[in-house]
C-alpha cells in the first residue's frame, strides 16, 4: 500500500488530525444529539460495559485495540506507522474533548448544544482530513473497510456506506446515542472531508517542496 513520506512533521500532523478527531468525537457525544458512525460504537461499548460519560476515551481504546487485533489477522499489510499515530493518542484526546465540553459548556440548553454538535461534526471531518492529506497510514476502521472491499471486490465507497449503517445499528443496539448528528454525518461527512482534503491538499504540497 503505497503512502506519503513518513517524516517528524507528518506525524506531528496526523497526531493533530487525531486530536481534533477526538475533541470532535467527545463533543458530539456530551452534546446529546447522537454520535457519528464511528463515535457510535465508541459510545456503545461505554455504555455496555457500564461505563460513565467521562470513560468515553476508554470505550474507544478497546475498540480500535480490538480492531487492530483483527487487522493483524485479515489484513496486516494496512497497517502501519500511521495506524498507531492515529491509535495511541486517540483515547486521550477523546478524554481532552470531554474536559474541554465541561469546561467550555455554559450552558445545557438547545441552543447551546447544537453549537457544541456543529463544532463536533466540523472538528471531527476537519481531523480526519488532516489525517487524510499526510498520507501516512489508515486508522483501524478504515483498515477494516479496505479489507471488507478486498474481500467483497466492490468500490470503496459504497463498503465504506454499508459499513457505516451496520456501525450504527450496532452502536445503537449496544446503546449508543442515535439522534440527528447520526444521521447528518452518514451522508454528510464524506463530501465535507474531501472539500477540506482539497483545500489542505495545496497548502501541505507547497509545505514539501
Amino acid at each position: 500500500m503505497k503512502q506519503g513520506k513518513i517524516t517528524g512533521k507528518s506525524i506531528l500532523a496526523a497526531a493533530f488530525g487525531v486530536l481534533l478527531v477526538g475533541i470532535g468525537v467527545a463533543f458530539n457525544n456530551c452534546a446529546g444529539f447522537g454520535n457519528d458512525p464511528i463515535g457510535i460504537v465508541y459510545d456503545g461499548i461505554r455504555s455496555a460495559g457500564g461505563m460513565d460519560q467521562a470513560q468515553l476515551g476508554m470505550a474507544s481504546n478497546v475498540v480500535n485495540l480490538s480492531l487492530l487485533a483483527l487487522l493483524f489477522f485479515i489484513g496486516r499489510r494496512y497497517v502501519s506507522v500511521g495506524t498507531f499515530v492515529y491509535l495511541l493518542p486517540y483515547g486521550f484526546c477523546v478524554d481532552a474533548g470531554n474536559f474541554l465540553y465541561r469546561q467550555l459548556a455554559w450552558s445545557e440548553g438547545t441552543a447551546a448544544r447544537i453549537l457544541f454538535s456543529v463544532t463536533g461534526c466540523s472538528l471531527v471531518c476537519l481531523g480526519v482530513a488532516v489525517y487524510i492529506t499526510v498520507d501516512i497510514g489508515v486508522d483501524p476502521f478504515t483498515g477494516i473497510v479496505l479489507v471488507i472491499r478486498d474481500r467483497l471486490k466492490k468500490e470503496y465507497r459504497y463498503v465504506k456506506i454499508g459499513f457505516d449503517i451496520t456501525m450504527i445499528v450496532i452502536g445503537t443496539i449496544l446503546g449508543g446515542k442515535l439522534g440527528m448528528v447520526t444521521i447528518i454525518t452518514a451522508f454528510a461527512v464524506g463530501p465535507v472531508i474531501q472539500f477540506f482534503s482539497g483545500l489542505l491538499k495545496k497548502y501541505w504540497l507547497k509545505t514539501e517542496t
